[in-house]
């Protein structure tokens, strides 16, 4: 008879249920991985244990909602749910109480498509964008934590909402940076994080508000390169430098947080004292030499030998070498000092006047070669140049390589010394006397002589005669009647014979003939006249230097 009873009242309550209603129930038996309840039907009901949020949690006899999803399987059990009937009852409640813009909070509990599902009491939808202010690369690390999240948006229809975390970053950021910025005063030091490296600098993260360390702020030394200091993520201390406001911009210093080194120079670098440094760049002018970290001194390259003229330092030195040399000069406010490294020696300049006074005899190999003279060694490291003007009385020298050879052993006379100028004027002419002073006692008119000829022009021939002495023969002197070519006549080296028929002692020029050779005096009397009479002669009447000028 009870069973009857019962199973007349199990079908009165069947009756009343209808899918998608919430019901209470009771927790009646708890298996290993499901609950049993009973909601009044014929049998009881199963739910996931994974349903709950703490399982531990569950007990005998409790009492509990659950939503129906049909009242009898093929079993005759009734299907049910108790993490839907939280979700419809935690739905009902957010769209009482919840609107967009409002924070929840909510636990991220799995991946779906385009972002992650967030437990706010109902399955919300955080897109991956939102999840953080900068993209995420490693989505893993966020589930199964609880954040607050702002509600973006409601879809009451379709009981759809779209939250973010992103806004409330964003917007503490921005509350962060606006009371940093009231804080914070130039001269302030503070705390923070390398977030990005540039060639230019290094963004330094203050609490949510980025600083710019410029590279040129990052040390007193040399800083090629922003790497060479930092590294990202490292932690450091910085002067705050400059403030924009209205740009928003901070400047930071790193080396401003420890002592200038250049401000007491002068007292660890006194002139004239002899330091120890690395060459850390070579340029085309000089060798920067580091001293100590922010502070270089500059080797000019006339600074590196007294002898030697050194066209590039990296003929010297190299980058990294360790030096010595003395400090010659100090510009604090610049920032600059002035090394030397010939001072660590004696200056061999100092003796050369002493060692080589006006008008001492020299004798030295030919070191150099140039269009204006020659350089002749008179010890090791010091020199001397011929000037092409010091090298004949008699003729400009035009091409030095036909007259010296590198290494060719010369004779010289010391003309000048200018110690503090590096400079020693050497000269060979003056080894003899000028022959033009005394032309006179060599050649005199009617004189008859014998030369070489040494250059062939249309109007005349150049012959070398004794004394280092050149005369010319014009093209109507070489024999009576007209010549075409004087080429026809006459050869390059050809020994000739001619007499003297004008020596023009203040332009320093002989003419000769060959015709004359036959003359009595009478008739050289008459050619001398008509020589100097005629003006074509005269026009004609050149010096061989002469010739080489005009080539």
């Amino acid at each position: 008879m009870k069973n009857i009873m019962e199973e007349l009242l199990a079908e009165s309550n069947i009756a009343r249920l209808t899918p998608g209603q919430i019901v209470k129930g009771v927790v009646t038996g708890i298996r290993q991985n499901e609950v049993l309840v009973d909601i009044g039907a014929k049998t009881e009901g199963k739910v996931r244990l994974s349903e709950f949020d703490d399982p531990d949690e569950v007990q005998l006899g409790q009492e509990i909602d659950v939503l129906l999803e049909k009242v009898e399987d093929s079993s005759g059990c009734p299907i049910i749910c108790y993490d839907r009937a939280c979700q419809q009852k935690n739905w009902e409640n957010i769209a009482a109480t919840t609107e967009e813009g409002s924070i929840v909070q909510g636990k991220i509990k799995g991946k779906t498509r385009g972002g992650l599902l967030v437990n706010i009491g109902v399955d919300a939808f955080l897109p991956s964008s939102q999840l953080d202010m900068k993209p995420v690369k490693n989505i893993e690390q966020f589930l199964g934590r609880t954040y607050d999240f702002k509600v973006v948006k409601i879809n009451y229809e379709r009981k759809n909402i779209v939250l973010s975390r992103r806004e409330l970053l964003e917007e503490d950021r921005w509350k962060k940076s606006r009371q940093l910025f009231d804080d914070l005063k130039v001269g302030d030091i503070v705390r923070g994080f390398v977030k990005n490296i540039t060639d230019y600098g290094a963004f330094v993260d203050l609490d949510g508000v980025d600083g710019l360390l410029h590279v040129t702020d990052m040390s007193w030394g040399r800083v090629t390169h922003p790497n060479q200091v930092l590294r990202v993520g490292e932690e450091l201390s910085v002067m705050v430098i400059a403030i924009d406001k209205e740009k928003e911009h901070i400047s930071l210093g790193l080396k401003q947080t420890a002592p200038n080194p250049w401000d007491s120079i002068e007292q660890r670098y006194p002139v004239g004292a002899c330091v120890k440094g690395k060459v850390v760049n070579l340029v085309p002018y000089g060798a920067f030499v580091e001293l100590e970290e922010g502070v270089e001194g500059l080797v000019h390259v006339t600074e590196i030998s007294w002898t030697r003229k050194v066209m590039k330092p990296s003929d010297v030195l190299k980058i990294g070498q360790e030096v010595d040399a003395v400090v010659i000069g100090i510009q604090r406010e610049e920032q600059k000092i002035a090394l030397g490294l010939k001072q660590l020696e004696a200056n061999p300049w100092e003796q050369i006047s002493h060692k080589y006074p006006v008008g001492t005899v020299i004798k030295g190999p030919v070191r150099s070669l140039t269009n204006y003279g020659a350089f002749v060694e008179l010890e090791k490291g010091v020199h001397g140049m011929v000037h092409v003007s010091d090298i004949s009385w008699t003729r400009k020298m035009k091409n030095l390589e036909e007259m010296f050879k590198i290494g060719d052993e010369v004779e010289a006379v010391i003309l000048s010394v200018d110690g503090d100028g590096h400079r020693i004027a050497l000269g060979i002419k003056q080894l003899i006397g000028n022959p033009w002073a005394h032309i006179s006692d060599y050649f005199k008119i009617g004189d008859t002589v014998q030369g070489k000829i040494v250059k062939l022009t249309n109007f005349g021939a150049f012959v070398e005669l004794s004394h280092g002495i050149d005369g010319f023969i014009h093209i109507g002197q070489i024999r009576d009647g007209r010549v075409e070519k004087i080429r026809d006549c006459m050869k390059l080296g050809e020994e000739v014979q001619a007499r003297v028929i004008k020596v023009d002692t203040e332009n320093e020029r002989i003419a000769l003939s060959i015709k004359a050779l036959e003359y009595n005096a009478e008739d050289l009397r008459e050619e001398v006249n008509a020589w100097n009479n005629s003006s074509s002669n005269t026009a004609n009447f050149v010096t061989l230097a002469d010739i080489m000028d005009s080539k």
